[in-house]
């Protein structure tokens, strides 16, 4: 089961799509990195009938009906938010009534700040000394070599938002319609590659096909590609390797090949015959 606004990628492996609300249609709460709680009042009803906690509460209670139910009767997201300062500390002073009052109120707000925390950190931190650790540096296990002798990094681009679920549906896609692979003119020179032209991307994880774009944007040894389309998927090609202190991924040091392709691999051929078959529910929501 897939409930979310559009019909993102995971949406093709569902066997049920509920479709989700916009911000325009939501009444609830949202907390930003100031650790501030603002409301959230909707200017119109779901065009799908129902708000997304009602979904989630519908399919609760449906899920679990051989054996009574979930228990789930709420019947506003005030109610949701009275449970949620019933069992989070920080939160158990937050009501709607305090926000509407308030316009917003900045956890922890509780029996200690009725009116919220404005400042967290004044004569000292809540936690104490923050502890730091001097590490040394650890090189990546990931080699260039003759097989694979350019070294692959990717990135986002400023048109485009992560993997695009949104973006890719605007007119953004003016400025970035697809993943292309930018490469030095060196080493595009060598591979006999001219601008434009069909490329395969390999590595020791994978393979994918995309557009060359020749430039001296990257240096002569480095290729450079964005993630933000599905029909690429950078990351089949990335390593498995991660930072051995906080397990980031390594999506910045790949040793890669790159050669003339005649244009998308099979794999890409069925992603694509099976995102357009997801989609088919598209005419008849229409």
């Amino acid at each position: 089961i897939v409930h979310d606004l559009f019909l993102n990628e995971t949406a093709n492996y569902a066997h049920v799509f509920l479709p989700g609300s916009t911000f325009l249609e939501k009444d609830g709460t949202f907390t930003n990195a100031e650790r501030r709680i603002n409301r959230v009042r909707k200017v119109m009803a779901p065009r799908n009938g129902y708000a997304d906690w009602e979904i989630t509460q519908m399919l609760a209670n449906a899920m679990l009906k051989r054996s009574g139910d979930a228990g789930w009767t709420y019947t506003h997201p005030a109610q949701i938010m009275a449970e949620i300062a019933a069992t989070t500390p920080s939160f158990a002073g937050v009501t709607y009534d305090l926000l509407e009052e308030m316009g917003s109120v900045q956890w922890p707000c509780n029996e200690k700040s009725p009116d919220g925390t404005p400042l967290m950190h004044v004569d000292g931190f809540v936690r104490g000394k923050g502890r730091f650790i001097v590490t040394e540096y650890v090189a990546t296990d990931e080699k260039t070599g003759p097989r694979f002798p350019l070294l692959l990094t990717t990135g986002r681009i400023l048109s485009q938002y992560n993997v695009g679920a949104q973006t890719r549906r605007t007119e953004n896609v003016v400025w970035h319609d697809q993943d292309v692979l930018e490469i030095h003119p060196h080493d595009a020179e060598n591979r006999g590659i001219e601008d434009g032209a069909w490329i395969r991307l390999a590595s020791r994880s994978g393979e994918t096909t995309l557009r060359a774009k020749i430039t001296d944007r990257v240096s002569p040894g480095v290729v450079y590609t964005t993630f933000h389309h599905p029909d690429t998927q950078a990351n089949v090609i990335t390593t498995d390797f991660s930072d051995w202190a906080t397990n980031c991924p390594e999506y910045k040091v790949t040793a890669v090949q790159v050669s003339l392709s005649n244009g998308p691999t099979e794999w890409q051929e069925d992603y694509a015959a099976q995102a357009a078959l997801s989609r088919r529910i598209l005419p008849a929501a229409e």
